[in-house]
């Protein structure tokens, strides 16, 4: 773990907040040194990242109805698999990984600002089996307090200390920001529509949620000093990974453990969400059954709080679950292939499929 590595105080050229965590995996003493292993230095990126976030967000700032808030939904954890995809992604390229943090707390802060937007809009009462930003302080707060994580993450990708390359990354993240919105939307509008197909469901999920993932990638790859191409292949890598991710969180929601998964299991049933397991049992299903998850359908969201088990039955029936299970294994497979073929340093590389590992075997 972190005792195992040699710290570097140095400035490195980061703004003063980020000097104690300017983390090095280099020793001192070559003799002394022995190579932390993959899962070591993932920890250790991820204690980096959240020490980081600790320091920028701390618990009192005032004034506290607009930063307590914040603080509450950075503190809720996570994996942080955005910011570590992005250290990992410059690992692939220096060893001085620590030059893409203000660029990994940009994207983590971004992407919990969705996430507390999100909540109000779905009217979600739990993220992370705690209570949402509104259901603690109200729509308003979290409507404000959201926006004002959206500017922190701007501020904080400013803080990129190579400036030559801000113009680039800047451009990606807007561009990914916005994709985000357009995916939000688009869920929304699935919400009333009745003919919404598989393929467009996977283009949705793609914009709302993979094209993070992949910015991620690919952001962090640019700062490392990797070429636009090998970036822009590391993007693809990550947006197929988000796919894969999406999906694998559609099946947690209806076959997942509630403990683990953070939030109450069945919620995409109870709320008839559009998900690629109920686009694809209506296109499987036929006769009586179809009828029958129509009708459920056609409920309302507290009668359908006693129809789960009844929605699963129907999935069985669909072969929605393997069918699933098998695209979530072709995404992931995709996201592999496309980052195997890359020219990445090899501890680079060791550490981002150590990643992929991570996420593909993920229970919450």
């Amino acid at each position: 773990m972190l005792s195992s590595w040699d710290k570097d105080f140095s400035t490195g050229g980061l703004p003063p907040h980020y000097h104690k965590y300017n983390i090095s995996f280099r020793a001192s003493k070559a003799i002394d040194y022995v190579m932390p292993s993959p899962k070591d230095q993932l920890a250790g990126m991820h204690r980096a990242i959240e020490e980081a976030l600790s320091l920028r967000f701390p618990e009192h700032r005032p004034p506290s109805g607009l930063f307590s808030p914040i603080h509450y939904t950075l503190s809720l954890g996570g994996k942080r698999l955005r910011p570590l995809l992005s250290c990992v992604a410059s690992y692939c390229f220096t060893e001085d990984w620590q030059k893409s943090l203000p660029a990994a707390l940009a994207l983590e802060v971004f992407h919990n600002f969705t996430l507390l937007h999100d909540d109000l809009m779905d009217r979600s009462p739990l993220r992370r089996g705690q209570a949402t930003v509104y259901r603690r302080w109200g729509d308003n707060t979290a409507i404000l307090s959201g926006d004002a994580m959206s500017i922190e993450a701007y501020a904080a990708l400013g803080e990129v200390t190579e400036s030559k390359k801000l113009p680039c990354l800047l451009s990606i993240f807007s561009k990914m920001a916005l994709e985000v919105c357009v995916g939000q939307q688009l869920d929304m509008e699935y919400e009333e529509r009745q003919d919404v197909t598989v393929s467009e469901y996977m283009e949705m999920i793609r914009l709302k949620t993979s094209v993070l993932l992949g910015a991620s990638l690919q952001i962090g790859s640019i700062i490392g000093g990797a070429s636009p191409k090998v970036a822009s292949q590391l993007y693809e890598s990550g947006v197929a990974l988000g796919l894969a991710f999406q999906i694998q969180d559609d099946l947690l929601d209806v076959y997942g453990d509630e403990a683990t998964f953070g939030k109450p299991i069945g919620g995409d049933i109870i709320n008839a969400k559009k998900t690629l397991l109920l686009l694809y049992a209506l296109e499987q299903l036929k006769g009586h059954e179809l009828e029958e998850l129509k009708e459920i359908l056609a409920l309302t969201s507290e009668d359908r709080r006693n129809q789960i088990a009844h929605v699963r039955s129907l999935y069985e029936v669909a072969g929605v679950r393997t069918y699933a299970e098998q695209v979530v294994k072709q995404y992931t497979a995709r996201a592999y292939a496309l980052t195997e073929a890359l020219p990445l340093r090899s501890e680079g590389k060791e550490l981002l499929l150590t990643l992929f590992d991570t996420l593909a075997g993920r229970k919450s």
